[in-house]
């Protein structure tokens, strides 16, 4: 699975440098089932996705929706297995990230993510 690392320019923060990216059906249906943790700097781009769930999952993540150019559009804390975000055709993919990291990371709706290299 290719390595991706995203930022917030914005706020000189990285938010992780080891992000998979899930775009393929496979990857997308698989996601990050079988894992027992999410070490933080650790997460899953999801695209397309216009939500989640974490049925299966052996831990909470946080989530973050967001729109076609990496948009923030809404943040989940710390879902716990068994849950699904709300769908929504405004969002165009979904960043799974380890539990605690949207706080560590200062993200909110409205910010903007970029890949970095």
């Amino acid at each position: 699975m290719k390595l991706l690392t995203l930022t917030i320019p914005g706020k000189s923060v990285t938010v992780g440098s080891h992000i998979g990216l899930a775009d393929t059906s496979l990857t997308r249906l698989f996601g990050l089932l079988g894992k027992r943790s999410l070490p933080p700097g650790s997460g899953l781009l999801i695209r397309p996705s216009s939500g989640v769930h974490t049925f299966f999952m052996l831990f909470s993540i946080d989530v973050v929706a967001l729109d076609r150019d990496l948009r923030v559009l809404a943040v989940w804390r710390r879902l716990p297995p068994w849950r699904f975000t709300p769908v929504t055709m405004k969002s165009h993919s979904s960043l799974e990230l380890a539990p605690g990291e949207i706080d560590r990371c200062g993200i909110e709706p409205g910010d903007q993510l970029a890949i970095a290299g």
